[in-house]
């Protein structure tokens, strides 16, 4: 059972996409649930098992996901408490769906585009690996091993110490991955320092903005008032850090919800402009629902184009590692030479 670990994206955007389309041809929420739950793979049954039960004491989606655990993440939490709020159950899982799986193959397209450099660093390492190794073979004037390479490494010897270090890397680096996606995911440091990146950060927050404006959208549609607008709409969008007490404040002082929302600072200009247009023309869910779709485009080109530079940054760390391959082989030869001139 894996109560700590939520559900793969590519699964949960199965799972919610069959769910809309059951619920918007009137099946019952509870016998959609229970339907998906006989579908997805062994090991997260007894967490759908879980929301099928909660389901089944009067809980609405949200909360009876709340009640697996870390299984679903706090943006279809969100998302999901909009619809069950709003009666758009349907129209939500749909959007969340596709969002997910905007995201699954955004994800993808990352990592496809960096296989080939990751496989070139690889074999960058094995190269300089098979040059400590025949460096053991290689003897000086005095009989000892040669450092072809200059780090102090040669032989089989070389090579287990070398293999040591790169291992030791390799765990150090799943280890700072690991509390990075933590620290993301709580919204501390790494998610601080990443929205400051050139390309990155402004995928991240256009992102992030994307789903304010869906479920800001939801909510309007449903004829919400501003204040529970705003609530829903920053629960599914945490990371805007959007202080909701705060806005409802201004908004009972008699503030519009474009001045509201200016006055946190934790909104795009953008997304500021087509609230005051959609108050001004009263087509706020409208202008709110296109303007998301235009932001998941703008995160998915900023994505794309952070995985190039990511590539191309490791191809350029291989291309290092040969060039400085290369002069040392270079080197040690030339030295060879002038020794063996000089001794004529």
């Amino acid at each position: 059972m894996r109560s700590g670990r939520p559900m793969p994206y590519r699964l949960l955007a199965d799972v919610l996409g069959r769910l809309s389309i059951a619920l918007a041809a009137g099946v019952d929420l509870r016998r959609a649930w229970a339907s998906e739950s006989a579908r997805v793979p062994a090991a997260w049954r007894p967490r759908m098992e879980i929301v099928s039960r909660a389901l089944a004491e009067g809980d609405g989606l949200a909360e009876a996901m709340r009640r697996a655990g870390g299984t679903f993440p706090p943006l279809v939490l969100g998302m999901v408490a909009v619809g069950d709020q709003t009666g758009h159950e349907a129209e939500t899982l749909r959007d969340l769906s596709g969002h997910l799986d905007r995201t699954v193959r955004t994800t993808r397209a990352l990592i496809g585009s960096l296989v080939w450099p990751a496989c070139q660093f690889a074999c960058g390492l094995a190269v300089v690996g098979l040059l400590i190794l025949v460096a053991g073979f290689i003897r000086d004037e005095r009989g000892g091993p040669v450092d072809v390479l200059g780090l102090g490494l040669a032989g089989v010897d070389g090579v287990v110490t070398y293999l040591a270090i790169v291992g030791g890397c390799l765990l150090a680096a799943a280890a700072l991955a690991r509390v990075a996606l933590s620290s993301w995911r709580a919204h501390g440091i790494v998610r601080w320092f990443v929205d400051r990146v050139p390309v990155v950060g402004p995928a991240s927050r256009a992102a992030e903005a994307a789903t304010w404006c869906r479920a800001a959208s939801l909510a309007s549609a449903a004829g919400l008032p501003a204040g529970r607008l705003v609530t829903l709409s920053s629960a599914a969008a945490r990371g805007l850090s959007l202080d909701a007490e705060a806005v409802e404040e201004r908004l009972r002082s008699g503030a519009t919800l474009a001045e509201a929302l200016r006055s946190s600072r934790r909104l795009p200009v953008r997304v500021l402009e087509a609230v005051d247009v959609g108050e001004l023309t009263g087509n706020t869910a409208e202008v709110l629902d296109r303007l998301a779709g235009d932001l998941d485009e703008d995160a998915r080109h900023g994505f794309e184009a952070a995985a190039r530079g990511a590539g191309f940054a490791v191809w350029a760390a291989v291309a290092g590692l040969i060039v400085l391959v290369v002069f040392r082989i270079f080197s040690f030869y030339l030295r060879a030479i002038q020794d063996a001139a000089a001794g004529l």
